[in-house]
């Protein structure tokens, strides 16, 4: 596992067309990286991949990082054992992992 502490994700704005980045805690898992929406639905960022599930990342330690953007897209994962899996890296690493589990994954 990589030792970078956040994900950035870069997503384009349901309703502006801007793009818009947060900063988000992540796992990995089988490939992907897996953020939780805390506000489910209601999280803008998710409607903005809701809308356009064309996204960018990066991973680093901090918002000055050189580290360079991936090209990807997002998705909502319905596997369960995926699902269990993710919630139990989560609750490892953070220890907490309720919400709304979004796959990142690389082009």
């Amino acid at each position: 596992m990589t030792s970078q502490i956040y994900l950035y994700l870069s997503t384009t704005g349901h309703r502006s067309g801007k793009r818009h980045e947060i900063e988000i805690w992540y796992v990995e898992h089988e490939g992907c990286y897996y953020l939780v929406s805390e506000k489910g639905e209601a999280a803008h960022w998710v409607r903005n991949i809701r809308a356009d599930p064309a996204v960018r990342f990066r991973l680093g330690r901090g918002w000055d990082d050189d580290a360079a953007y991936m090209e990807g897209s997002a998705s909502f994962p319905v596997d369960a054992a995926v699902i269990a899996a993710v919630e139990a890296k989560m609750d490892a690493k953070y220890g907490w992992s309720n919400g709304l589990i979004v796959a990142v994954c690389g082009n």
